[in-house]
């Protein structure tokens, strides 16, 4: 029997093998549309669109339920915002994608069915500009937008993506045996050897050429593309180890780098922007990491005594703001963050984490105020709504919880699948004193996280109430015979 920490670890190995499993990708890409070979409906003969959307759902609620992901909304915005930007230059703008970050200190990113796009945080804070993240997505992308994995399966018909989906289900099933977790683990890293072998040079230097030119149309300097890759090789030859994930499963060769310098020298000049935001975004990552916060505060100082542009100084002066709060030096964060707004007043980033202290120094009505001033100008940003509904929360007054239940409300109408705000959702409902609408935010936060079973439960003591009105007793009873559908299907496959 293996310690409960350990399985946990041994669960989170086995979903990132399944994920780099989905499709293993390479480098860098060129100018041109690329004609694709007549396959006719080639995705719906190894999965449906209506599969390509459940698989993607699914596998969103279960990195979810592994704590793998990093939904901070300004982090999770800024590159979904970036992968959107991005998509909508690319061959098949009207396409559906997602786009995550992954809180795993690895250099590394993949695409998966369904249009799903991950990076990992260690990729994130390797890159020097925003370019180069760019870059990543950019290829990651072609390889979806030119149907690369569906035509390897064809091809190959080595891995079947419901079947890997199915043996994910095993596992969880298996009540966390070691043995089992191992074996899968092991199983799945197999598999994605093969799933790299499938892909052909031409597919890649297919991806090369699509990411670039999409790369290039949105704005981004395409030079980043070739940068990154030249820094990972020479980050793994400067340590010493071999080459970082992403280089084993995006293989990248000297002379494909070179093909790609070339083949930007034909592309239009690109005025590429500073990357202020970005700056920002990627100090705000490394201040935020679980490990301990002295890191990051001495990677900042470090860096700060450098020669630095006024965007990079900038955002390593808003990380070290954000990591001396976490250790409680509120006086010096104050301090840092205040100059900050003195040089940008309208940087939201800077205003929300000003609040955030104010609340967490006791300053809540100063707090309450600025959100709401901010909240009034931009009613639709997540990152305003959820620190504006934290700090209404806080206050424990059922006026002031109804007002965060309006908030948090408007939210949910477009971001139906974000269990941080069902949870906040949750809490002001009940303390406004809707209990009905707080346990169904309670079951739907559940399910978000990969929880079908336990926001089963919530609906089933949810029905039976005696004092639910017929709206509410038919609104519950529909999502309630929804997620047992959902749950039977799924028992289903793991059986057959």
């Amino acid at each position: 029997m293996i310690p409960v920490k350990q399985k946990h670890s041994y669960l989170k190995q086995f979903l990132i093998a399944v994920l780099i499993t989905a499709i293993s990708l390479s480098s860098i890409a060129q100018t041109g549309r690329v004609n694709l070979p007549e396959l006719g409906n080639s995705a719906s003969d190894v999965i449906s669109n209506a599969e390509e959307r459940e698989y993607a759902e699914s596998l969103i609620r279960q990195m979810r339920a592994y704590e793998l992901l990093d939904e901070d909304p300004l982090i999770n915005d800024f590159f979904s915002n970036m992968g959107f930007k991005l998509a909508s230059h690319s061959d098949q703008p009207e396409a559906a994608f997602t786009f995550v970050v992954l809180d795993q200190p690895i250099i590394n990113a993949f695409a998966a069915p369904g249009g799903v796009i991950a990076l990992y945080s260690g990729l994130i804070l390797l890159a020097d500009t925003q370019d180069e993240v760019a870059g990543v997505l950019s290829h990651e992308i072609a390889h979806i937008t030119q149907l690369h994995m569906y035509r390897a399966f064809e091809k190959g018909k080595t891995m079947n993506m419901l079947a890997m989906l199915a043996m994910l289900g095993l596992i969880l099933a298996s009540g966390g045996n070691g043995e089992v977790i191992q074996g899968a683990v092991m199983g799945a890293q197999a598999a994605a050897v093969q799933a790299q072998i499938n892909f052909t040079r031409h597919n890649e230097i297919e991806a090369d050429r699509v990411g670039i030119r999409t790369l290039s149309a949105a704005g981004y300097d395409p030079q980043g593309m070739a940068d990154f890759f030249e820094k990972m090789g020479q980050t793994s030859r400067a340590n010493g180890e071999g080459p970082p994930e992403f280089l084993r499963t995006h293989p990248v060769s000297v002379n494909r780098i070179a093909e790609a310098k070339s083949r930007i020298q034909n592309l239009p000049p690109v005025v590429a922007d500073e990357g202020r935001q970005f700056y920002i975004v990627q100090a705000r990552l490394r201040a935020l990491r679980k490990d301990d916060p002295q890191k990051a505060i001495k990677y900042f100082e470090t860096e700060l005594k450098k020669p630095l542009s006024d965007a990079r100084k900038n955002g390593h002066l808003y990380g070290l703001a954000i990591a001396t709060q976490r250790i409680a030096e509120y006086d010096k964060s104050e301090a840092i963050l205040s100059d900050l707004l003195e040089k940008e007043p309208n940087r939201l980033a800077f205003q929300l984490q000003m609040a955030n202290l104010q609340r967490v120094r006791g300053n809540s009505q100063q707090a309450i105020d600025s959100l709401a001033s901010l909240y009034h100008i931009f009613p639709g940003n997540r990152a305003i709504a959820l620190e504006y509904g934290q700090a209404l929360l806080a206050e424990g007054d059922p006026k002031l919880a109804k007002t965060a239940s309006s908030v948090l409300k408007q939210q949910l109408v477009t971001r139906k699948n974000d269990p941080r705000l069902y949870a906040l959702y949750a809490q002001a409902a009940h303390l406004a004193g809707d209990e009905i609408r707080s346990t169904e935010a309670i079951a739907e936060s559940y399910y978000q996280r990969g929880g079908t079973q336990e926001a089963i439960t919530q609906l089933e003591s949810l029905e039976r109430r005696s004092d639910l009105d017929y709206y509410q007793r038919a609104r519950v009873s529909a999502r309630l015979m929804e997620l047992r559908i959902e749950a039977s299907e799924s028992e289903n496959s793991e059986r057959g």
